[in-house]
Parts: structure tokens; sequence; C-alpha cells
């Protein structure tokens, strides 16, 4: 008879079996685990101006200023960002220069602010405030020195003033102003000399005024003034020791100006004399080379040389895309290269140089797209790693989940799950994870984005908004979906449409592009006849599923797109019941339309329809100005009506697509925070429907202040602002319930059909609503906010939050919820109801950015994935950041780091567990029948 197994023995046993159960539950987030499930890009922008910045050793770096108003430092061969600053819109940056080869001078507020940064690391050494006027276009000029100087002086003029700043210290080394009436400085330039300053001045016009300065002590050596036939722009260069070229008012012209002593002589030269085909405007573009101009038009760039006074030759034209850089130099001795040559050298370098899409850091508009299924024969094997790999990789998790793995074994794991994630596919998986962030930049450039990585699919810069050679500069206004197929109908990729401007103004006659959601080809493109104001994506679709739009013109006509006789039959069905409204800022009202069949034009169009004005409400301008108006989104889900509360009472939300939120300030409260005191500051909230006009409510907020961000879902509408009163921000919130439904609690009458649950809801009907509300502290400014959405809407909604830090917060609703109270009873503890504070926690969690950083957040859109629990949400400015987040914890699904073979060893120790416990009680057993 065998013994039985020792008691300790079974106990090690048990508490292995449970660590290892316990282990497969456990969920957190690693340091190795960052970058899994989110992303995060930097860009600067489009540049405007660039200095190139070259040193004996080290990087070669280039300092740019971009549209977005960043200043960056880049690696000039790999394009990798040293540093950068992202500068206030409010503070411009006008002018960037270099300073001592270790400083980065830029000019910005009209010429009013002067900075400079150190070149190695971005730091800001001094700042220095100058009083010009912002009336005129500020001046940065750098004195050079080719001898070596400890200093150099810092120019900037403005209006009638000019400063010399000291580029060490940020010291004003004097100041000079010119006495003359109605003078504007035009052009700062520097003579071979280095110590003699040309100011161009231009007084009414026409006369031309020349100071020449001492650059060491600003005093006046001498001073020349000169009436010329035509009105000069401004526009000027010195190109040899005593000749300045000017532009004339209408750009057409040359003057040639010679300075002999006391006297000016000049000479008028036609530019179309030397170029052919002028067309746009045209510019003179600095180029520091004795006797040689550069002129730029919206074609060409050309080199002209000076022949004295009496003319110009052309020496050289390039054909667009063309860059000036300086000329270059190699000793003081030695004359300058040929500029073809630059030219050349210069071309053959770009195709080494790596390709950096700045576009992405000035969005306008996102969507999302399916990735296409996976094809039928493509074998799972043909992407997963051998078997020995297989091993390996899952023997590295578990001594990471044991925390037996080393440093170099931890780097092996997190390259292993980059390499061998199933994020990065190109087609799509059963839980929605993978799909196409379709965006639209201010340049009309579209690129898709692959959530996975942020990788660029594919980008299309559409000539529709392209600047055309003759200057028209398009905009961009939003994409938006045009053919979704059905799943089961996938013989078309889907397509999206891009709506644009040729022009920018909103009278400019609008364009329409198609394109391939998966190519990014452009299938279709059209101009339009008439211009572009609003554009209303409609929830029909024809019969080869392609998405009704209506564009309504500045004469308040809808124009119908697909232009075909499948959706004129379709939405001459619908249109009866298809309203939409206008929000006129500027007139301060907001009004109510519907559509007619009738289009007043010269011509026959059954795609234009004319529009009827139903309702209007006009604001008082001496008492309220429009801050904002948000609506729900059209596609948001909402799973339920009722809502059950603690009492086991039931609410119905009021839950109608025509409720649009409006907020109105007090004309003294829609300035600056601090700008207005509280008796004369007030913030007015409205809830409208958009088909009748009627307000459902109103709450006055005495003492706020703007600026106003607000979000709208469901039957509720979160809204922030400025409260002066307690000098703080403050969140408010107004759910608005459904009261006539409020019978509805017979089941008999639910069996029997005499509910009115089933109803229609219609605007023409008076609603009897029921509106909670409540205000919060919060302590964040905010830039944007938005809300998540889900599949279905059973999830729990949560409030994502652009702050002033542009970073993302995640506030739950529950925290803003009207019925909160002090304190809440045990039912209303059950129901989840949060006691009553007077502020909303700030945690750490909730920050769904962690410590990153979105510069110059502008955006969040929130996209349901398949699964409930989950959603995208994707942050964009000047910087990229996506993330998937589940408000209500993923209980639907395993996460992604469900560690498997884990689970199969418990299985196995469970397995074997069972197995010994049971030839022990088998022994067990047979012993005792045979005692």
């Amino acid at each position: 008879m065998a013994p039985p197994p020792p008691r300790h023995l079974l106990l090690i046993l048990l508490g292995f079996v449970a660590a290892a159960s316990l282990a497969t539950l456990a969920a957190a987030m690693y340091e190795d685990q960052v970058g899994l499930a989110d992303w995060h890009q930097k860009y600067i922008g489009k540049v405007k101006h660039a200095v190139y910045h070259s040193q004996k050793s080290g990087r070669r770096r280039v300092v740019v200023l971009t549209e977005e108003n960043v200043i960056a430092s880049l690696d000039l061969r790999s394009g990798d960002i040293f540093w950068r600053h992202v500068i206030d819109k409010n503070d411009p940056v006008d002018q960037l220069s270099l300073s001592l080869g270790k400083y980065a001078v830029t000019l910005s507020s009209g010429g009013s602010i002067l900075r400079a940064w150190s070149l190695p690391d971005g730091q800001m050494v001094w700042e220095t405030n100058l009083e010009v006027s912002k009336l005129s276009k500020p001046l940065l000029h750098i004195l050079s020195n080719n001898k070596v100087a400890k200093d150099n002086l810092v120019l900037v003029a403005a209006g009638r003033w000019i400063y010399a700043v000291s580029s060490i210290d940020g010291v004003i080394a004097w100041e000079k102003e010119f006495s003359l009436d109605g003078i504007e400085i035009k052009q700062v330039l520097q003579s071979p000399e280095n110590d003699i300053l040309f100011v161009v001045g231009i007084a009414g016009s026409s006369k031309l005024n020349l100071y020449q300065l001492n650059a060491k002590t600003g005093e006046v050596v001498k001073h020349i003034q000169e009436s010329f036939p035509g009105a000069l722009c401004g526009e000027a260069l010195l190109v040899s020791r005593n000749v300045l070229v000017a532009l004339d008012e209408t750009r057409s012209g040359l003057f040639l100006i010679e300075i002999k002593g006391e006297s000016i002589s000049y000479n008028k030269v036609h530019l179309s004399d030397l170029v052919q085909d002028l067309s746009g405007t045209v510019k003179l573009l600095p180029l520091m080379s004795n006797g040689v101009i550069a002129l730029q038009e919206s074609s060409t760039l050309s080199l002209l040389k000076l022949k004295g006074i009496d003319g110009l030759e052309v020496i050289q034209s390039f054909e667009q895309p063309a860059a000036l850089s300086e000329a270059l130099t190699i000793t003081e001795k030695m004359k300058l290269l040929p500029l073809c040559t630059i030219w050349v050298l210069k071309l053959n370098l770009l195709s080494n140089l790596q390709v950096i899409e700045d576009g992405l850091a000035s969005i306008l508009d996102v969507i999302t797209s399916e990735l296409p299924v996976e094809k039928d024969g493509v074998s799972v094997a043909n992407v997963e790693h051998n078997l020995f790999e297989w091993l390996k990789g899952h023997v590295l998790k578990l001594k990471g989940t044991l925390m037996l793995a080393s440093a170099d074994e931890l780097a092996a794991i997190q390259a292993l799950r980059l390499k061998s994630s199933e994020k990065n596919k190109m087609t799509r998986d059963h839980n929605g994870f993978r799909k196409l962030l379709i965006v639209l930049t201010k340049a009309g450039k579209v690129i898709a984005l692959h959530t996975g990585d942020g990788r660029i699919i594919w980008s299309n810069l559409l000539p529709s908004l392209r600047t055309s050679k003759f200057g028209e500069i398009p905009s961009a206004l939003g994409i938006y979906q045009w053919q979704v197929p059905h799943h089961r109908v996938m013989r078309e990729n889907p397509s999206i449409l891009v709506v644009g401007r040729s022009g920018t103004d909103s009278s400019a006659p609008g364009v329409l592009s198609v394109l391939d959601s998966y190519s990014g080809e452009e299938l279709n493109s059209l101009r339009f006849d008439h211009s572009v104001v609003q554009i209303i994506p409609l929830t029909l679709k024809d019969s080869s599923e392609q998405r009704l739009h209506l564009i309504v013109d500045s004469h308040s006509r809808a124009h119908l797109y697909p232009r075909s006789p499948d959706a004129i039959s379709l939405f001459l069905h619908e249109m009866p019941n298809t309203y939409f409204y206008t929000v006129d800022i500027e007139k301060n009202v907001i009004r109510g339309h519907s559509l007619q069949k009738s289009c007043y034009l010269s011509f026959d169009d059954e795609y234009c329809f004319s529009t009827k004005e139903l309702w209007s409400i006009i604001f008082p301008s001496d008492a309220e100005r429009i801050a904002v108006s948000e609506t729900q989104k059209m596609n948001e889900v909402v799973h339920t009506q009722a809502k059950i509360i603690a009492d086991q009472d039931v609410m119905y939300k009021y839950l109608s697509k025509n409720l649009v939120f409006v907020a109105t300030l007090s004309p003294k409260a829609t300035g600056e925070i601090g700008s207005a005191a509280p008796e004369e500051s007030w913030l007015v909230a409205y809830l409208i429907d958009a088909v009748t006009g009627r307000i459902l409510h109103r709450v006055t907020h005495h003492g706020a202040q703007g600026p106003v961000h607000a979000v709208v879902s469901e039957n509720w509408v979160v809204y922030h602002y400025f409260n002066l009163r307690a000098h703080r921000f403050e969140m408010a919130v107004i759910e608005i319930y459904d009261q006539s439904r409020a019978d509805n609690k017979d089941v008999m009458k639910l069996i029997l059909g005499k509910h009115n649950l089933s109803a229609p809801i219609t605007s023409y009907t008076r609603p009897e609503v029921m509106v909670k509300s409540q205000s919060y502290f919060f302590t964040h400014s905010v830039k944007t906010m938005a809300v998540t959405q889900t599949a279905k809407g059973i999830t729990s909604k949560q409030i994502l939050i652009g702050t002033i830090g542009d970073q993302v917060l995640a506030l739950d609703k529950r925290f803003v919820d009207p019925r909160r109270s002090v304190n809440p009873t045990q039912q209303e503890k059950e129901e989840g109801l949060l006691p009553l504070t007077d502020s909303l926690p700030i945690i750490p969690m909730f920050y769904v950015t962690h410590s990153l950083q979105v510069e110059a957040l502008r955006g969040i859109i929130s996209i349901p994935s398949r699964l409930e629990s989950t959603t995208h949400v994707f942050t964009y400015g000047v910087d990229l950041f996506y993330t998937r987040l589940a408000p209500s914890r993923t209980y639907d699904s395993l996460t992604d780091e469900f560690s498997y073979a884990l689970l199969l060893i418990t299985i196995a120790a469970l397995v074997a567990a069972i197995i010994f416990t049971w030839i022990w009680s088998e022994k067990k057993e047979l012993s005792d029948k045979w005692r």
C-alpha cells in the first residue's frame, strides 16, 4: 500500500495552480507595451521661410518658420527635428533670421516682440518689446560683418521707427524716428562697406525718401527725396554700391535708381520686355550677388543682370518648381560660382533627401474607411513566423510575464510584438480595429493613414485644389463619404467626396472630386457653376449606394449630387421631410429652411431647388452675440430611449436629430477673459428645434464669459465657459427628457399595443419636456470637445476634452450628471450616482494622451469599432495622436496582451492536478478497502 502524498506538496501544487490562474487574469501596461495601441507623430507644417546654418563640425541644420506659427531646427540630411516651438496664434511670427551663427532671431506680433533662440537647443536667450506701428509691415535685418565680430546688431523697422538691438543680450543700442509726415519704411539695405545703412521710405506712395545712416550710432548721414511719375509698391533691392531696383505699384515695371551724391536719377523698365507671358503676382527676391536680381512670378523665376541704369538682361529662367538660395562664396578673393551650377547641384541632392509629409500639420477634416476584406485562399501561414520562432516568442513572453526577462530580452519582446502584430495588415479585422483615417489638408491634399501605426498608405494632391498659374488660390472645405458598397457586394471599392472652392472668396465657384478610398485615385472631378456655402450630407443612398448630398450656394439655392435619375427620384420622395438651418454670425440670426421644387434660373435644372425660410431667431446685437452652435452627430447611435433611475422609475430621453444648441454672449463678454466686469457679462444657452424654430429651453449664466465650447450627444449637452465672479472655468450640463411618454409604464399597454413608444416623433407637436441642469468648476481652459461613439451606443459615454496644455482628457459622463446630490441615497449609489462636489476631478489616469502633447490641438474625433466596448480616438493639430479607448473597459473581448501560452500552461497544470488527485484518491480508496 502506497503512502499518501505529503500535505505540504499538495499545498505547493495548489498554490502554483492558483498563481497561474491569477496570472492569466492580470491586466496592466508595462513600459515595453507603450505604442502598441497608440501612436504619436510630430510635424511642423508648411514652411514659409527658412535660413540655413552650416558649421565646420557636427550636423548641418536649417531653421524654418511655418504657416502653423512653428519655429523649428531640422537636420538637413534626415529631416529630424532638433527642437521646435509652437508659438501662440495670437503672436504671429513675421520674420526669421540668424545672427552670429548661434542665434535664431524672430520678429512677431507686428514687429513688437523680438526674440533670440539658441541654435543648439532652442532655448530662448532674450526677449525685447518694441513700440512700433502694427499697421505697417515690420522688417527684420541682421547687420552682416565678414570680419570676426562679437556682436551683430539686429535692425527692426516698422512705420517711421527703426531700432538697433544687440543680438547678444537684446539691449536696444539705438533707435531712430523719421520726422517726415506720412513716411513708411519699406526697406533696410546694407552697403558693402558695412557701416552705412540705406533706409528706403515712401511718403504719399510716389515720393521716394532715401536715408543713409551710420550703422553704429543711427545718425543720419544723408537724406535724398525724389518724386516718381508712378506709385511704388515698396519692394526694393540694393544691387550694387549705388544702384537700387524698385517695383512699381502695378508690379509691371522696375525703376532702376542710381544715387549720385545728393541727387537721384532713374530709368523705368517694363517687365513685359524682359519676361514673356507674365501672369500672377511679381516679386523681387533677395539675392546677395553683385549686379544680379531675382524676379519671381507665378510660372517662372528669372535671374536678371543689371547693365547700369540703362536696363536689364535675362541670364536664366527656371520653370516651377524652383527655389532660390543665396549665392555661394568660397573665399573673399574668389568669385561666385555660376548660378546654374548651384541649381543643378540642388536638384541632384533632392533625390537623396527624405520626404516628410508636413501637410499633416494642417488637417481640415477627417473621415474613416474600412479596409478591404481578406481574400479567400490567402493562408495565415504566409504571414506567420515558422514554428521555432513562434515557440521562441511565446517563451520570451512567458519570461516577461513572470518578470524573469533581461533587458535585452525585453527589447526583443517589444520588437517581436511590433513585428508580429496583426494591427498593421491591409485587410479589415473582425474587431474593426484596422481602418483608414482619410484626412484633408489645407493645401488640398488627401492623405490616408493606417490606424495600426500611422503610416501613410496613399496621398493625392488634387488638381482641382492646386494653385493655378494665374494666381487663383483654391480652398478645401470638407471630406465626406460618397459610396460605401454593402459588405456582401464588394465589387467596387468605397469612395470619398472632397468639396472645395476655386478661390478664397465664398462666392467663388465650387469644385468636387471623388476618390477611391483604397488607392487615392481620382475617379471623377467637377467644377460647379455655383458657389458653395453649406454642404449637407443626407442619409439617403441611391441604388449604387452613392450617398446623396445637398450643396447650398450663396443665393440660398440647394443643388443635389450625384446628378442621376435614381438620385433625383429618391430625393423628390423625401424632399417634404428635408429641413436645414443656417447660422449667420455677422447678422446675429439663425434661420430654418425647407426646399421647393422650382429653382429660378435662366435654364432648367431639375437638380436645383429653391429654399423657403420657415422661421428665424434674431438676437438683439446690443444684448447677445452668437458664440457657438452645435448639434448631434448624424451617425450617432442611441441604444435606448428609456433611462431607469434609482427608485425604479423610468425617464424617457428627448431624442431628436433636430436639436440644436446655441450659446450667446453679451457684447462685452466676447473679448478676452477679464476684459469685462461680471455685471456686464452673461451667457445664454438655448435648445432649439431646427425644424420649427421652437425654443425648448433657455438658461442664463450671469457673470460668464467666453470662449464657449460645447458638445451635444443623445439628450444632453455639455458646455464650457469662464465664471468671472468665481474667477474659474465652469462646465455646465443640460439634460432634456420627454414627458409625453412618461405614462408608458404599464406592461399590459405594451402587450396590447396601446402605448405610444412606437409613435413617430414629430417636431410639429409641442413637446412636454423636463430639463435638468447643473454646473461644476473645471480646472483647465479648453480648446475643443468631443464625445466617444460606439457601435451600439450601449457603452458609457466619455467627454473628450482638448485642454490648453494640448492634451486630451477623457471625463466620464457620470461626473457631469445633473442628478448628483450632496448625500445620495442608497438606491442612487446603487444606480452609480456620485456625490455632488463643486468641482470636477482631474486624475492623471484620465489623460488619453498620457504624457504626450498634441501641439496646437484643433480637433478630436471618435470612431466606433465593431466591438461595442472600444472606440477609436484621433486627435490632430500640428501633431497627430491616435489611440483606442474603452470607456467601460473591454468587457466583450480579450486584450491584445492576453497570454495564450500561459493559459495553455494553466490548463495543462489543472489537468495534471486532476489526474494526480484522481490517481491518489484511487490508491487511497484501495488502501482503505484493504484495511
